[in-house]
């Protein structure tokens, strides 16, 4: 199945926080918190302003962004659990730097 988000919503699939702690801890699935980190899957056309235009979004398909703790609706599409939230609910996209694509 294929999911096309409406006006100004996104999909976002969570990244999986880390399992251990810096001190080498790891932590029980219990305890952990939902990783506040997504991968964006797909972006509806954007919403329209006042005078009716198209604003298209500021994020696209494959940005990893940074959203508030209780942000977005949690969806099971096709086995995964996705996010769906309105672009304002993203605090911001973060960015690969040429230093951090040389470690990878």
């Amino acid at each position: 199945m294929k999911f096309r988000p409406l006006h100004d919503r996104i999909v976002v699939r969570r990244i999986d926080a880390e399992e251990k702690t810096a001190g080498g801890i790891i932590i029980p699935d219990t305890a952990k918190e939902k990783p506040q980190q997504g991968e964006v899957i797909a972006v509806g056309p954007g919403a329209r302003n006042e005078q009716g235009q198209l604003v298209p979004l500021d994020v696209k398909a494959g940005d990893t962004v940074l959203f508030g703790k209780w942000s977005g609706t949690e969806v099971k599409i096709d086995g995964e659990d996705l996010l769906i939230m309105k672009e304002s609910d993203i605090m911001g996209v973060l960015e690969v730097t040429a230093a951090q694509k040389k470690a990878a």
